[in-house]
């Protein structure tokens, strides 16, 4: 299935599961069209997972597979029908592949990409893998021997991935981030903070995270007297329970409470200093945008990978890393800290810069047409 003169290039991206999937795919999908117009793309994704309805909404059309996760432990009777779900799916995919006949196959992790690429595979379809993070996930390892080309964002991931296949591009990033067209000021202003003051961002991902949350509230005094402003993204999950925990105590003035940032753009803007999770789209981001960070990596991750992030930039004095065990005590006092340091905060940011890939989702946009017409 090369591409032939004339021809526009047809490429299956699969993947999703989480924003950290999907963003990326949604933007090689966007570079892919900014550099090949008339290309046609289509995604496969896991029904029921977050690409059903986030890829639809970038402009995309994408096709739902029943794939779903083996059930841990893994000799439990229900993986029977887990294992009858993926291959119907890899059934599904080789005849979306016959209709669709693309020149590549695009995986990003997630259910659905070993299914996807493991069909493209079998029917002479190149594949590429994009792998977000510095410890590779089981799918990408397991579809390593398939693909023909491996982009990652971290050094040393030869351990994973046969060395020449490898190409070091970065995690993409979601481009409105890079096109922000307000000042600092104006961006405080939007969440109904003070300009001048010292702004911390504090975000646990779309969901939230709980050893987070607990930190801020269990520091709730010290935040309101500090001369310090956050920017606290609850999650969904945890926003009632929250926001019945501060129905308690006197109104902080100093904190402004929501369950979703929209505009990420103007919290970054906003931001001296950031708390987050340690996935590799949030990370990749705050190195592109040169934020100094204090990252508490999630122990509910398969392999402890977001550990192994935090340490890829806290070793670089890129980042300043807390274990979540330690974060109810440690997280916000070293946040005031660290916050009101200026030598501190200017080398954590230029650290972090220095590990950032400005153009990655093109980079991989190229290789994927490389794919394509190579003979």
């Amino acid at each position: 299935m090369r591409m032939e003169n004339n021809q526009p290039l047809r490429v299956i991206v699969s993947g999703g599961g989480t924003g950290g999937h999907i963003f990326p795919a949604v933007s090689i999908a966007n570079a892919i069209k900014k550099q090949h117009p008339d290309a046609e793309i289509l995604f496969v994704g896991a029904l029921g997972r977050m690409e059903m309805q986030r890829v639809p909404a970038a402009g995309y059309k994408i096709v739902g597979l029943p794939v779903r996760g083996l059930v841990r432990p893994l000799w439990s009777p229900k993986n029977v029908g887990v294992m009858l779900d993926f291959f119907k799916s890899r059934q599904m995919v080789k005849k979306i592949i016959r209709d669709f006949k693309p020149q590549v196959a695009v995986g990003v992790g997630g259910y659905a990409s070993a299914p996807t690429l493991n069909a493209a595979h079998s029917m002479g379809v190149p594949c590429l893998i994009q792998e977000q993070n510095s410890y590779a996930g089981v799918t990408n390892k397991s579809l390593a021997k398939k693909a023909s080309k491996v982009c990652v964002a971290y050094t040393g991931m030869e351990r994973f991935f046969p060395a020449d296949k490898i190409k070091l591009t970065g995690n993409p990033v979601r481009q409105n981030l890079l096109d922000v067209n307000v000042t600092k000021d104006e961006a405080i202003k939007s969440f109904g903070l003070e300009p001048g003051k010292r702004t911390v961002l504090i975000i646990g991902g779309s969901l939230g995270a709980r050893t987070v949350n607990e930190s801020v509230l269990t520091h709730i005094e010290d935040i309101r007297n500090s001369n310090v402003q956050f920017i606290w993204q609850t999650g969904k999950f945890y926003s009632e329970e929250i926001h019945a925990a501060l129905a308690k105590v006197n109104e902080v003035k100093n904190l402004y409470v929501t369950d979703f940032i929209s505009s990420m753009d103007n919290a970054y803007m906003a931001a001296d200093l950031v708390i987050s999770r340690a996935g590799a789209s949030s990370i990749s981001e705050l190195c592109l945008l040169q934020k100094p960070s204090i990252l508490v990596p999630s122990p509910n991750v398969a392999e402890d990978h977001q550990t192994k992030n935090a340490l890829a930039l806290s070793t670089k004095d890129a980042a300043i890393y807390i274990k979540d065990s330690e974060a109810r005590d440690k997280l916000i006092p070293t946040a005031l800290n660290t916050v009101g340091d200026d030598a501190k905060l200017k080398s954590l940011g230029e650290n972090a810069g220095k590990l950032a890939f400005k153009d990655s989702a093109d980079v991989i946009a190229e290789e994927v047409y490389k794919l394509a017409v190579k003979a």
